[in-house]
């Protein structure tokens, strides 16, 4: 039984995450419709003699254009000077600010083909089928946002006609690093039914939105991963009725395993969540030994062996996300078992790094089983601590003999059963 159905070609950053997440099912339709071509997609400075030129082919395919400037100032300005550029077409006029009738006056022409060319505000992205209106130029593309223009691009191309979408950028200016993104996705993603992946670009571009507010976009990073993904499934959880099981947070740092699988992968936060406040010495225990995890958990950057989910195995960023949030989630060993074999079902078999970040997910778990906080690896010293207080053997730290990453992680797993 379903109470509410969102139906959605660019869903919000927030949206979208809800649904990664588990709190909302998604569904995709890929299928576009019969004889329907992808919109072309130009890019590039803003050139009278292209917009001429690109109005003159249209005008002579019999078909119409869109012309936006979501400027109200200095709309008619710019009709004046496409009227220039083009004599013989017939231009219109219409923006939020005219009056309904006036308003309507306009759309009911150029939906009647009585006019060739309308000069719109953004009141044409949505709700608009003109089959005959297969071009659109956008002044000012760095000013919209990487959904809109893909709403403003599907106001053409909505028949068997190849379509055109230019994107006119100021010249002489150099653009925002965002807004560098946003064209080139836009760009890239010009096939049908490509709203999701534009959708899951603009995620990663302006974030999953705040996490204890209303903003709608908005990077966690303040925040991490884990703890956002803990937080987010305690509150569907309890919104569901169902129990929610406590979990002892794990931090790990090991020396010889590099987990900061860079700031595109989620679970990079991870790596990152040691404390900087050293724990309390335990009895016997040197100031030397006590001192040398925060001398050398930046060691972790000359790691060897990483543990992550590669590109070139899980290769569509949505599903790295939903992996890693499994993982996040994940608080006994029977739902890494599950994941493990749903990895080698729907991508094959587990290359090294994603068995050592299997192997990192069961030793966090066993840790929370302890009671333990905090694993950290360093100079072959294994430092755990508990309560702020360090875990020793004999008022020593224990050592590990094994070289090779797995094995040695293998071996921490020993030594949190004996504790």
């Amino acid at each position: 039984l379903v109470d509410v159905l969102t139906l959605s070609a660019t869903p919000i950053p927030r949206t979208l995450y809800l649904a990664l997440t588990g709190a909302r099912d998604m569904s995709t339709i890929q299928t576009p419709p019969h004889d329907r071509l992808p919109v072309e997609t130009i890019a590039t400075q803003y050139d009278e003699r292209l917009i001429r030129d690109a109005i003159q082919r249209e005008l002579n395919r019999g078909g119409q254009v869109f012309f936006l400037h979501n400027r109200v100032m200095t709309i008619e300005t710019m009709r004046a000077k496409l009227q220039t550029l083009v004599p013989q077409a017939r231009i219109v006029v219409g923006h939020g600010q005219m009056s309904a009738d006036d308003l309507e006056e306009v759309m009911t022409k150029f939906v009647n083909g009585e006019a060739d060319v309308l000069l719109s505000t953004t009141i044409i992205e949505s709700g608009l089928d003109i089959p005959n209106a297969n071009t659109i130029i956008i002044d000012r593309a760095d000013r919209f946002g990487l959904s809109d223009l893909y709403q403003l691009r599907g106001r053409v191309g909505r028949y068997k006609h190849q379509a055109y979408a230019y994107l006119l950028l100021p010249r002489h200016a150099s653009l925002l690093t965002d807004v560098r993104k946003r064209i080139s996705a836009i760009k890239q993603y010009s096939t049908l039914g490509s709203g999701f992946k534009i959708a899951m670009r603009d995620l990663e571009i302006r974030g999953a939105g705040n996490l204890l507010g209303s903003e709608q976009s908005g990077h966690i990073t303040a925040v991490g991963f884990d703890l956002y993904c803990q937080l987010l499934k305690q509150s569907v959880s309890v919104l569901k009725g169902e129990k929610v099981k406590p979990r002892v947070e794990v931090r790990v740092a090991l020396d010889f395993l590099e987990m900061n699988a860079g700031a595109s992968d989620p679970d990079a936060d991870g790596a990152r969540l040691w404390s900087k406040t050293q724990p309390q010495r335990a009895a016997n225990t040197s100031r030397a030994e006590i001192e040398s995890p925060s001398r050398n958990v930046a060691a972790a950057a000359g790691a060897t062996h990483t543990a992550a989910l590669p590109h070139n195995y899980v290769t569509e960023p949505q599903h790295r996300i939903e992996i890693y949030r499994k993982l996040a989630q994940a608080n006994e060993k029977s739902a890494l078992e599950n994941l493990q074999k749903e990895l080698r079902d729907r991508f094959g078999p587990l290359p090294p790094e994603v068995e050592l970040l299997l192997l990192v997910a069961e030793l966090k778990i066993l840790a929370s089983e302890k009671s333990v906080t905090a694993i950290e690896v360093a100079d072959d010293k294994l430092m755990l601590t508990r309560h702020g207080d360090f875990i020793t053997l004999g008022g020593k730290f224990a050592r590990l003999t094994k070289k090779e990453a797995k094995a040695r992680l293998k071996e921490i797993k020993r030594l949190l059963l004996a504790i």
